[in-house]
Formats: structure tokens, sequence, C-alpha cells
């Protein structure tokens, strides 16, 4: 791997992306992370701060003047900057489609006058309402109705991926899409319905986890960090360009096993309480009921394995929630004895 790359990341400040920024400055590569700072948070790249080969720019991708000077600067694109959350894309559709498919495009045309490689994070939202399991990169999709928000993000995701692969096919310009699974780690917040991070808030305060619907839809979750050392090799991979990848797990399970293993891993007093999806989502919301990557793709081209289990997963989680609760304790200890 070469070890001198700048690379640009969108979202950078964001939970993936600053695993990503992480990983990328421990492989010897420079990093620019471009945050509006809207759902990102500088405490996510605090530790990044210091370090000579990464710089943090406060900015938005509809900058087209400041997109310009960044991507002709660097070698590289991650683009990873999107609205996120379901409960955020259920609110806010209007800014999750204009993000999604105006914002893309502009670092696409941009990327693609200026000659550098880019990878685009996708989702597995676009696969919507298909029963065709496990999901294939080259499989139909299928769309609910325009009248539920809740498909607002994935219908806007994949006019993002249609853009991309026309940029590829006309313009020449190397792109790899990545299909990004239900991604868990440290510095996830539970803020917008991420699900493992709200769960393990809750275990760890021994509140009453809340499960929405019945329990019984199914996830497949992967450690961040395997999905950010994924992105990086597609992004130097030649054989990736102009193709789509999912990234995940395919070990399945439902929303109510993972409720119960929270409880067991946090040995938290916790019960499992469940609420019906209108009255968190509001009337009409639909959710899929099953989810699970076909992985044959990227294991036969980089060798792609997920290298830890849910229950560690998780630990991980709980142990960033401790280590900051026990870190915002010692600041206000300080402050009193002052």
């Amino acid at each position: 791997m070469p070890t001198n790359d700048h690379y640009l990341v969108t979202g950078g400040a964001g939970f993936i992306g600053s695993h990503l920024a992480e990983h990328l400055l421990a492989s010897g590569h420079r990093v620019t992370a471009l945050d509006d700072l809207s759902t990102g948070s500088q405490a996510n790249i605090a530790h990044l701060a210091p370090k000579p080969r990464f710089r943090l720019v406060k900015g938005s991708i509809f900058d087209r003047r400041l997109m310009a000077v960044l991507i002709k600067n660097c070698d590289r694109v991650i683009h990873l900057a999107a609205a996120v959350g379901v409960q955020l894309i259920v609110e806010r559709s209007v800014r999750t489609i204009n993000t999604n498919i105006s914002g893309t495009e502009i670092v696409l045309s941009l990327a693609s006058s200026m000659k550098r490689p880019l990878v685009i994070a996708s989702t597995s939202e676009i696969y919507g309402k298909s029963e065709n399991l496990p999901f294939h990169e080259d499989d139909d999709i299928v769309m609910g109705s325009t009248s539920r928000s809740r498909w607002a993000y994935a219908c806007s995701k994949a006019i993002a991926e249609f853009l991309a692969m026309g940029y590829y096919r006309e313009e020449g310009l190397l792109v790899v899409i990545v299909r990004l699974f239900n991604t868990v780690g440290p510095r996830q917040t539970g803020r917008y319905g991420m699900v493992v991070p709200r769960f393990v808030q809750q275990a760890l305060e021994n509140k009453p986890i809340t499960v929405y619907g019945d329990g019984m839809q199914t996830r497949c979750f992967v450690y961040v960090g395997d999905v950010v050392k994924a992105i990086v090799r597609l992004s130097i991979e030649p054989r990736a360009f102009g193709q789509v990848y999912n990234i995940g797990s395919d070990t399945e399970m439902s929303i109510r096993d993972l409720a119960e293993l929270v409880v067991r891993v946090t040995r938290s007093k916790s019960r499992v309480e469940f609420f019906p999806y209108e009255q968190v989502y509001g009337k009409g919301f639909e959710d899929m009921r099953r989810r699970v990557p076909n992985l044959e793709k990227i294991q036969a081209l980089i060798g792609y394995r997920p290298s830890l289990t849910p229950a560690q997963i998780i630990k991980l989680v709980a142990d960033h929630f401790l280590k900051q609760n026990e870190d915002v304790n010692s600041v206000r200890s300080d402050v009193r004895v002052a």
C-alpha cells in the first residue's frame, strides 16, 4: 500500500469518518477531513488534531469553491458525507435528498474534472423491501411508496449510485461504490436512532431497553474497524473501479436478541420493552424485516472477512461510553475541587 497518499474524507468528523481518518494516518497517509459538524463532532477527531498529517476543515460539500481546492490538493477522495440515522431521515427528508444527490454530484463532478480516484459510500437501504436474501450487488431493488418518507434515503442514494456509474462510463472517473450495512463501534451515537449505541447506553444506566416493533426484524452488525480497512483497500485496488461492493457482516440476528445480548454483555439490570413504530416515527412508517449482505464479491477481490462478533463489538461500545463517563466525572471533580 502506498504510504504517501493524501486523502480527502468528506464527513471526516463523523463516526465512520473519524475511524477512517485514524486508520489512514496509522497507515502513513495524510488526511484532510471535511465536515460541517451538523452530525459529526470535533470530539470524534480530537485525538487526531495534534497529528501533523491530519487537518480538519469545517465546511460543506455544497461549497463548490472550497471543494475544488480540497480535491485539487489531494490524491484520493472518500465521500462519506450524508444524512445519518432513520430518525433524521424521516424528520428531514428534504435535507436528506439534497445532500445525497446534489452534494454527491458536486463531489463527482470535481473529482472527475481533476482526475481524482473516488470512493462513494452508499447503503444497504438501497435494497429496499427486497426479500431476495442475501442481497447481491446486482440484485433488483424494491422501493416503497413516495408517500413514505422512510424511502427518501434509499432512493436518493440510488440516484447517487447512478450518477457515480454515469461519471465512470461517460467521463472515465475512477470510482468505487460501497454499500455499507449496519456499521457499529466506539464513537457512534444513538442520537439519530442508531440501535447498538442506544441499547448500550440504556443498559449501562439500567434503563428499559426500548425495542421498536416486535423485535423480530433482523440485521447484521459489523465492526467499524473492519469497514474502514475494506474501504481503504478498495480505494487503491484497480479492479474495484466501476464496481459496487457490499461491506458488512453476514451474521444475522434479531433486534430482540441484540437487546438481550446487550443486557448480558453489560451485566445490566435493564428490562426489554417494545414500542410500536408509529409511536416513535409517526403513522405509516415502514421497516425492512431482514437485511443480509452477500459478501462473495468483496471476499473474492480483497479477502475481506469481519473480525469481531456482536458481543465483542458491544463490549467495545460499552467500554467507550464508560470511559467517556469517567472523563466527564474527572472534569466535574476537578471543577469542584477548584
